[in-house]
């Protein structure tokens, strides 16, 4: 909703009311600020993105039933995000559009809700694209819950995921908006399918619908490997420490002793 309604602003406005760089921090603030709501509601923190709960999944952390309740409910708050942004621009949205919904071009609202590539780029391109920042994302998350690695402090972790999300789209946010998220993407998608941008949505771009769904998923499954195969693996597992008995143990002889 936040990351929606900072494009709606950007865009709506001609620039007016905020850049690339505001739309960047929308988004990263976002992720903080779901993090911070959501984060005690699984025992592996807050699941806002199915690749992360994908790549959860994969690491036997969570359940694999959880993964398309999760996902569905993910779909879903995009969905109803796009539909609180779009009553709060309505009137602008007509106007900017010369009372047209337009996908793409000079007067497009869609990229508003949903990511769209820019012109020069091809769909395999795309796909890397979508394959590395969502990557970077999951091994960025999986070393800052990682308690075994550099420990984040408590309480900041939502922040560091934030400011995960800033960075991936200050460096990659050009070629497509920088989806990384299948719900992100999907959800808002099937919200302008139904409010008037119709089904011109999926076969804009090339079709590229389904690359925002299917490239993070293997994005996901690449930062698992890597970060597992790179760091995870070199941890050795602990050993229960008898130390504490021995200190109980000798202040009860000590007190025991005359």
């Amino acid at each position: 909703m936040f990351g929606c309604g900072a494009l709606a602003q950007v865009v709506l406005s001609n620039g007016s009311h905020g850049q690339f760089l505001t739309v960047n921090l929308a988004f990263g603030f976002a992720a903080t600020l779901g993090v911070l709501i959501a984060g005690q509601i699984s025992e592996t923190g807050a699941h806002l993105n199915p690749a992360v709960t994908f790549a959860v999944c994969l690491l036997a952390r969570e359940p694999w039933i959880k993964f398309p309740v999760y996902s569905l409910a993910q779909i879903l708050g995009g969905f109803l995000a796009s539909g609180i942004i779009f009553a709060m621009y309505f009137d602008a949205i007509w106007l900017y559009g010369n009372n047209q919904l337009i996908v793409m071009g000079p007067k497009g609202t869609a990229g508003i809700f949903a990511t769209y590539p820019s012109e020069h780029l091809t769909l395999l391109n795309g796909f890397f694209d979508q394959l590395i920042g969502t990557a970077a994302l999951v091994l960025c998350i999986l070393a800052i819950v990682d308690p075994h690695n550099n420990p984040i402090p408590r309480g900041l972790e939502a922040f560091t995921i934030g400011f995960v999300v800033l960075n991936i789209g200050l460096a990659m946010g050009f070629n497509s908006g920088y989806a990384v998220n299948p719900a992100r993407d999907f959800g808002p998608r099937l919200f302008t399918a139904v409010a008037g941008w119709g089904t011109e949505v999926f076969s804009a771009g090339g079709h590229w619908w389904w690359v925002p769904i299917v490239a993070p998923l293997l994005g996901a499954v690449l930062g698992v490997l890597v970060y597992q195969l790179m760091i995870g693996v070199h941890f050795e597992p602990e050993t229960p420490s008898t130390a504490p008995e021995n200190v109980n143990l000798t202040k009860v002889d000590t007190i025991e002793k005359p």
